[in-house]
This record gives structure tokens, sequence and C-alpha cells, in this order.
């Protein structure tokens, strides 16, 4: 996709967007060049100081695809909580206007390969949808996904990640997530089919999903896409690995009532022939009333293959398998039966009542990867995604709810992180070889910088044959300087940007290096109005592509010094001592030398003592 322009119109605003923010990100005679030549993938840098409102856009922009999935989920299943089809959710009233690449199948010989959409929303009212270039329609967004037109008008995917405690960005993408695992909630609760891939299009790929994102490429990808990995981490080959599957997990006589699919009147049916069967025999009130619900619960757990009874005493003698509906059979291409065919061993654990399934990695296991999970690092990824979404089912409904309606900045803080052992699925023994390392070591022995490289570049693989949206917030933050100047350049291995596939990504940043490696309209520079807060966006007024890190740092980030703070205060006061004009010049010059290193700060005041000059303001010129 490409993005074309971004209006808020909510009386409110949204978070530092005040009503009326509006942005164009590409020009319209920039757009006509970037259609005519296709160049090489370039993300939009969003560069500023400090809390200027980076994050919100990328976060204005979640929240918007965040309420067309709510709509899009609608129609299939939606938590109780999100039912209710007049629920404003922020920004209440909006207008994004965004080109789409169209599918090859939607296309007739010689139409558009880019179709126009434009998205608004009016307080108080409906989503509106209007698509241009194709078969010009305007229409609202109940309708669009009622005639099945959600692949053609939206992403793929919206993707975000955050290297930080920033959670502004991860609120929307939460809250879907949940969705995602109510859906298979509802789906188990129902007996109905549930596929083996996520049905919501967002994604917030946090520091949990690590294991499963290195996995995945090192399974699937080959040598020269895998060449990031290998060039700066030195990643070589996977080696081994574990995955735990907790097979049940207990709950209390009061949830099996959401399994019970009889309707009322079958219910009080059912009350009516186990009370009179229970008289025939004698018992008194209190035992009739207790063997009532006994009965009740074993025909309701006899009814759903999901359920079981224990010996155990107590209100948890019972057991939910939670991977009933994924399991499936040894020809059966479902999650768990596909991840068991491509175990080198796998077993049940008894005493813990877990699948574990063991992988040395060789050629003949990648070749089952590849025969099981259609040939994807994608649909391998989408399967963990899937079991992994299965260790919210600790999370309460009032805390689902709460979360659902929550405008929180702090709602990873609420969720509870459930001890290895309560998992419905862990990783164990990730282990690789790495360069100049003698023996495999695993994913938590690299450094924090590693981690985050393999992380954002290895998210970037398993899209890159997407029309995707990217929401990256800070990526670069461990990187050293080598990696962070050579970041653009790692994006564009990973993300060709050309053929039948687009992808648009955002990337918030402090660092110099990545605006230096874009070209001027691909570059957001992002402020805020100290008085009334109000952030703008404005594009560099020099070229970018190529600057300094001096001149990018003095003109974008307002840094006119090229030394630290401390560096600066000493050469104060060195300065102060020439300007008394007390010192001689030499043994003044000498001690410069000393206690301060090359910078073009010294050069200024060691040229103004040489000059016998008035030292200027030690500005440096760009």
């Amino acid at each position: 996709m490409k993005l074309l322009r971004l209006k808020i119109t909510d009386p409110a605003g949204f978070r530092s967007l005040p009503c009326g923010f509006e942005h164009h990100f590409r020009t319209e005679w920039g757009l006509q060049e970037e259609l005519a030549q296709p160049n090489e993938f370039a993300p939009f840098v969003c560069a500023g100081p400090n809390g200027s409102g980076k994050s919100n856009l990328l976060e204005a922009l979640a929240a918007i695809f965040y309420q067309l999935e709510v709509l899009r989920v609608r129609r299939s299943f939606l938590p109780e909580a999100l039912q209710d089809g007049a629920l404003d959710v922020s920004p209440v009233a909006f207008e994004l206007d965004y080109l789409i690449r169209v599918p090859a199948e939607y296309r007739s010989s010689g139409s558009p390969l880019w179709a126009k959409v434009v998205v608004w929303k009016n307080a108080g009212e409906s989503v509106r949808f209007q698509w241009e270039n194709q078969s010009d329609f305007s229409t609202d967004v109940y309708e669009v996904f009622k005639g099945g037109h959600a692949d053609t008008l939206l992403p793929q995917y919206v993707l975000g990640y955050s290297s930080g405690e920033n959670e502004i960005l991860s609120l929307p993408f939460f809250k879907m997530r949940f969705v995602q695992f109510d859906e298979y909630w509802n789906a188990l609760t129902r007996q109905v089919s549930y596929p083996g891939h996520p049905e919501t299009r967002l994604a917030y790929l946090d520091s949990g999903f690590s294991q499963a994102i290195l996995l995945c490429n090192l399974l699937f990808q080959d040598e020269a896409t895998l060449q990031p990995f290998r060039e700066d981490v030195g990643i070589e080959a996977l080696r081994e690995f574990r995955i735990i599957l907790r097979r049940q997990i207990p709950i209390e006589a009061a949830q099996l009532e959401v399994f019970d699919l009889a309707d009322e009147d079958q219910k009080r049916e059912r009350r009516n022939r186990i009370q009179a069967e229970a008289r025939e025999r004698g018992l008194s009130e209190s035992e009739i009333s207790q063997s009532i619900d006994d009965l009740v619960r074993r025909e309701i757990i006899k009814s759903n293959p999901s359920l079981s009874e224990t010996d155990e005493p107590g209100n948890t003698r019972y057991r939910l398998n939670l991977l009933q509906l994924l399991e499936g059979d040894e020809k059966s291409s479902l999650v768990v039966s596909a991840l068991k065919r491509c175990a080198t061993l796998h077993y049940v654990d008894d005493a813990t009542d877990t699948l574990v399934l063991d992988y040395w990695v060789n050629d003949a296991t990648r070749q089952a990867f590849c025969e099981n999970f259609d040939g994807s690092a994608l649909v391998l990824f989408q399967a963990f995604q899937v079991l992994l979404t299965l260790n919210l089912y600790a999370v309460s409904d009032i805390l689902k709810s709460d979360l659902y309606t929550s405008i929180s900045h702090y709602v990873g803080e609420t969720v509870p992180t459930l001890a290895s052992d309560q998992r419905i699925m862990r990783f164990k023994f990730v282990r690789f070889t790495k360069q100049g390392v003698a023996q495999p070591m695993m994913l938590k022995e690299l450094s924090d910088g590693e981690h985050q490289l393999l992380h954002s570049l290895g998210l970037c693989l398993l899209f890159r044959a997407t029309n995707s949206l990217f929401l990256l917030d800070e990526p670069e933050t461990h990187f050293n300087p080598d990696w962070r100047a050579k970041f653009i350049s790692r994006l564009r291995q990973c993300l060709p940007g050309h053929g039948e596939f687009a992808q648009e990504m955002l990337v918030t940043t402090h660092t110099p290096f990545l605006i230096s490696d874009s070209k001027p309209d691909k570059v957001l520079v992002f402020a805020k109005d100290k008085s009334s807060g109000a952030v703008s966006i404005n594009r560099p007024d020099y070229n970018t592509m190529g600057a300094s890190i001096n001149k990018i740092t003095m003109n974008t980030f307002g840094k006119r010094e090229t030394i630290g703070g401390h560096a600066q205060a000493l050469l104060g006061a060195l300065r102060v001592r020439f300007e008394q004009g007390n010192e001689d010049k030499e043994v003044l010059i000498t001690e410069i030398h000393q206690q301060l290193g090359d910078s073009v700060e010294k050069v200024l005041l060691i040229k103004a003592i040489l000059n016998d000059d008035q030292p200027g303001n030690g500005e440096v010129l760009g």
C-alpha cells in the first residue's frame, strides 16, 4: 500500500494530534514519479525530539485499522464488549486516503495496478469507503465487508513493533490479540471448526514472538535471504529446538455453563427429567439439587470432546483441552498434528500432561516443515501465533471487557505473565551455531542489539510477500553505530519493494543515520508546540540523502554541539579563562589538548586563541 493522507476530525483530537491535524504523505508529483519508476523499498522515517508525537502518528493509523478490523470481524464473531455497533472508538472521526495494490485475481486486462481507497468516519456515524480507479463506488463499511471486498480495500496485514516500554502503539494490537483468543474460545465452546491461522489482520510482534520469528526464518529462508543475519549477527544454522504444549487446564464447575449448547427449553426439560428420576430414587431435596447439578455437568462434558472430569475432589476437578480444535490426526493438516509430523521425536509427559516435540534440525526436518506448512515461513509463523495466543487463557472475562474499552497507555501491565509451566505453548532449547563460537548457543545468550536486529529484520522477511503496513517504533534503539548506519540497507535487503508486493513502513527514530539514508520526501520531522501541545510535521529543507550526521543533528534534532554536555562545560571554562586575558596562550592550548579530544568546537577555540581574537559562540557550520 501507499499512504496518501491522514486527517483527524475527531473534536477531541487523538492523543497529541489535535482536531484538524492533517498530513499528506506524498505529493501528487512525487506519487506519479514513484508509480512510473518504482524504486527500491524506502520507509518513512519519523524523526524529532522525545515526546514530539512520532508514536502518536503510528498509533492513529493502528487505531483506525483496528476499527476497520473490528467491523470486519463482526460478520463472524466478536466479543460481547465490542458488539455494540454504536460504540465509538477513538478517533471517532477521521479521513484516511491510500493506494492499495489490486490483487492479480481482481484485475482485468489493462486495468490499473493500484486503486485509491478513501476511508472516512464522522462522529456518531459508521465508517464509509470510496474505491476509485476501478468500479468507482462509495458505501458504508457493512456493505463493503458483506460483499467480501476486504481483500481489495485493506492491507493484508498491519504489523506493529516497539522496542521500548512505550505502550501507546500496542493498545489496538493487544485488543485484537484478545479478540483472536475469544474467537478461538467461542469455537471451542460451540464445537465449530477453527483455522490454523489468525483471523485478524493486525499483529503486534513484541519480544514474545522473537523465538518464533527466528525459527521460522532459519527453517525456511534460503542463504541469500538470510544474508543480513549472517553478516551482522553471525547466525549460521539452526541445530535444535523443543516445543512444549500443555494439553489441558483446570476449570471450575461454573465455567462449564458456557459449554452448554442447550437452549432454555431444553435446559428446563433436562432439569425436570433429572429431578423426576432423582425423586423416584427417594433422594432428599438437597440431594436432588446436588444430583441435578452433577448430572447436568456430566451431560455437558459428554457432549463436548474438549471437556473431561477427573477423580480430584474440589471445584476444579474438570479439565479443558485447549488444543482440541488444533490437534487433528496423522493425516490432518491442523497445527499440532503437522508439528508432530515434523518432529524428530515427540511424546506425552504424563506427569505434566504436556506434549513434548523435539527437533534435531537437518535437511529432512526442513523438508518436513516445507511439506506440512505450504512451503511458507509465514504459514508456520501464523500457526505459532495461534498457539502462543492460547497463553491468554488465564485472563478473566472482566479484565478482557475492561481491555476492549480501555484507552490506557499501560494495558500490558494488567495482563498477567504466566510461569513457564503454566503456558499452553513455549519454546525451549533453541540452539544455533554462530560464527566464532565453538558450541551451539541459545537465543537468550545474544545481546539486546542482536535480539533486536534479528527480530526487526526477521518480521520483515516473514511478511515480505504481502501487501502490508509496518509500524515500527524505534526498532534500532540497541544498535551500535555501524548497525544503525546500515539499517535502511538491511531493510531494503529484506523488503525488495518490487514485483506483486508493496509494503509501506513508518519508522520512528532518533538516529541521524536513518535520515542520511533517506530522501527528504521520506523524512517526517515532528515538532510539538510547547504552549498548545499541538503536533506539526514538516519535511527537511535540505537534501537529507547522504547528509553528514552533524548536519542532520543540527538541522533536524536542534543539537548544534558535536560534543557531550560535560565536555562542552569544560570547553566553556577554558574559553572564559582565555577571554579574561591572563593566561599564557601556549600553556592554555597545551591544557586544552590534554583535557579534550578532537572536535570542531576545540578547533574553533584554539584558532581564536592563536589569532588573538575573541572566540565566537562555538557554533558548528552545516
